[in-house]
């Protein structure tokens, strides 16, 4: 069995682990772990900014502000100190970049999704050698810097769930993603919170930066992109988010990835070889 393959007797293993790179005393230190599908990390928290990205599988990252879904075509970075929860759908060969914001400029103000180029997820994997005490000045600190010059130039993606603080729209939120499938309409939520339409509409932009809509179909990709990541059918996820057909579900899917589900599974699992 691989050192750094998942076991349960592990997880304070790794979380000793992680401090050895938190106060490693350059600015950056890159680590890897592999963890088997269905798998958890658990609740927990890092001093230093995170850039958390996995050759293969599909993590979904859950905090108390959102919940974010990353396939290996994709990297999250988490902002220093936010509690999160990381679980596993499909073999994730993870690869962190621990970095500390307070020395390293360029990295993004608040946690999010950016796309992984291909000399981005090389540079990732390499720096995942490179020693805690490596020299300044050498080739290890200049291959950490082009790592950062490929961060600020990538862009931004919209795969994340903001969640609300007010407790009705909260629940609304809850419901949706425990049941993606869930059709309610505003009108119906209305009734069934005893609040007008007008104020569902208002504090869902006001607290998500989108509409009822949005978030749902948000929602619903999240799903889906969990479920592609463990193999599931397509034609079963499109049935389980709610959709009357696979080509609806397909056409909603290509409109945001601008492929197919069938088609980004396989750009995924191209990644990892």
């Amino acid at each position: 069995m691989d050192q750094n393959t998942f076991r349960p007797d592990r997880v304070g293993e790794i979380a000793s682990k992680h401090i050895d790179y938190h106060n490693a005393h350059r600015p950056m230190a890159a680590m890897e772990v592999d963890w088997p599908d269905g798998s958890s990390t658990g609740r927990h928290s890092h001093s230093r900014g995170q850039l958390l990205y996995a050759i293969t599988g599909v993590m979904v990252v859950e905090s108390p502000i959102a919940t974010w879904v990353v396939p290996p075509s994709r990297a999250l970075w988490l902002a220093a100190d936010m509690e999160h929860d990381v679980r596993m759908f499909g073999e994730v060969r993870m690869r962190t970049v621990f970095i500390d914001a307070t020395q390293v400029s360029g990295v993004p103000d608040q946690s999010c999704v950016i796309h992984v180029s291909p000399l981005l997820r090389e540079l990732i994997v390499a720096a995942a050698s490179v020693p805690l005490d490596y020299l300044p000045d050498g080739r290890e600190e200049l291959l950490m810097r082009l790592l950062i010059e490929e961060l600020r130039v990538s862009d931004v993606l919209p795969l994340h769930l903001p969640l609300p603080l007010d407790p009705r729209i909260r629940l609304v939120c809850e419901t949706l993603i425990a049941s993606p499938s869930e059709t309610s309409t505003v009108a119906d939520w209305s009734r069934r919170l005893g609040i007008a339409e007008k104020t569902i509409h208002r504090l869902f932009v006001k607290q998500t930066g989108m509409t009822f809509a949005q978030w749902r179909e948000q929602a619903r990709l999240v799903f889906a992109l969990r479920r592609l990541g463990a193999g599931d059918r397509v034609i079963d996820i499109a049935f389980d988010c709610g959709y009357a057909s696979q080509s609806a579900f397909t056409a909603m899917f290509r409109r945001h990835f601008g492929v197919t589900p069938s088609a980004f599974f396989e750009e995924v699992a191209d990644s990892g070889k």
